[in-house]
């Protein structure tokens, strides 16, 4: 790993010297999961949906609250993680302008070319009558005003909305927030991993913060279950702690106990979300308990999964860096993790809507809209969007493949 620049002030700590391989599949696999929970939504009686079948079913909002209870913080941990790294080698200037344009670029460019064709599939699905044409409808599309209230999407409109890139804006707005304090964040990172190298137990007490995000300001359903700033303190601990060595031991040595102690939490959860009107945000005791048990339970699950992926790790040869990622496969998906994330929405919005009129079981209609969308994802990603610089640059890739390391 190459030292930072001389300006930035990076505290000393044990390092890791080579590449959290497994973190790049998790992040891989996470989103390619995007696809089957996208497609589920469908079928969500709870959900407003762009596209909705007309038969649901509850089975649905239990399987998906097992996947948004972790896997959008683990998102944003990793990306967090991923900063430090990146801060390191391009000091925080560098690293804005690197994220200015890896991430601001596609999220231009998918707002313009791919987020108004789910809503229009929204307005047809919803009114048979509906005949407008998807150029017009384009246009009222971008009739926006500012609105700083939704910050950071300060955007508004009848039917604008950033839908699935809303990540993609959080983690830009996060990116750029770190950036400017990166140094004391490093710091305060380097303090905290020497308190968990005696005591790993202290790993428990970023769930407070987060519990008391979700308790005070209230859950969101449009951000996979979260509070937004929730999501900040995801990352901001990714870029704090989750590469030290001392905080990667804790999360080793506890990570069986609380992975289940985070099982027992999230089922704890399941009177309040089944009995409170609006467990999102009610002021109800009921519900201001079953937010602070999610959240609980959430980071309970980041730390028994990294503590786990950890352990497997320290039992087989590290790989150099930039090899070793999985395998052909799941190395083709870890550079495409971006894309795949940006082009799959709009993908399984399509397919979802000409698929719900069927005359066929739910779980037909679901293995089709799963299994086309993954395959027109990932051809749309192969042949429009890997093999020429300027579709690469647009969706946040490097403009050229890195060349391959020594042997």
């Amino acid at each position: 790993m190459t030292n930072p620049p001389e300006h930035v002030s990076v505290p000393d700590r044990p390092e890791t010297a080579s590449r959290r391989t497994e973190l790049d599949v998790l992040r891989a696999l996470v989103v390619v999961g995007l696809v089957f929970f996208h497609a589920a939504l469908v079928f969500s009686p709870d959900d407003d949906f762009y596209v909705k079948n007309a038969d649901t079913t509850e089975a649905v909002t239990v399987v998906a609250g097992l996947g948004v209870v972790w896997a959008m913080p683990m998102l944003f941990l990793v990306a967090g993680l991923g900063a430090r790294h990146s801060v390191r080698r391009r000091g925080p200037g560098g690293f804005a302008r690197e994220r200015l344009l890896r991430l601001g670029v596609p999220l231009v460019f998918a707002t313009v070319a791919l987020d108004p064709l789910p809503q229009w599939l929204r307005q047809r699905a919803a009114d048979p009558a509906y005949d407008e044409s998807y150029g017009h409808f384009w246009l009222r599309f971008f009739d926006v005003h500012l609105d700083l209230a939704d910050f950071p999407f300060v955007l508004d409109g009848e039917h604008f909305e950033t839908g699935h890139l809303w990540f993609v804006v959080l983690l830009l707005v996060f990116c750029l927030l770190v950036a400017a304090v990166a140094g004391p964040v490093a710091t305060a990172g380097e303090r905290a991993a020497s308190a968990l190298a005696d005591r790993p137990a202290l790993l428990l007490l970023p769930a407070l913060p987060l519990a008391l995000l979700n308790v005070l300001l209230g859950m969101e359903e449009g951000f996979a279950g979260w509070n937004r700033w929730t999501y900040l303190l995801f990352f901001l601990y990714g870029y704090a702690l989750a590469d030290d060595e001392r905080s990667r031991a804790g999360m080793r040595r506890l990570a069986v106990p609380v992975g289940v102690a985070g099982l027992v939490l999230f089922l704890a959860t399941a009177p309040g979300f089944s009995a409170a009107d609006d467990p999102f945000t009610d002021r109800t005791p009921l519900a201001l308990l079953t937010r602070a048990l999610f959240s609980a339970a959430g980071w309970c699950w980041v730390v028994a999964i990294l503590g786990l992926l950890d352990r497997r790790r320290a039992r087989r040869r590290p790989a150099p860096v930039g090899r070793g990622r999985g395998g052909p496969v799941l190395g083709y998906l870890v550079v495409a993790a971006l894309p795949l994330y940006v082009l799959h929405q709009p993908v399984v919005v399509a397919f979802a809507y000409g698929v719900v009129g069927w005359s066929a079981p739910i779980a037909v209609k679901y293995a089709a809209i799963v299994t086309a969308s993954l395959a027109a994802t990932l051809l749309v990603y192969e042949f429009l969007v890997r093999r020429t610089p300027v579709t690469r640059f647009l969706f946040g890739m490097r403009t050229a493949p890195p060349p391959a390391p020594p042997s």
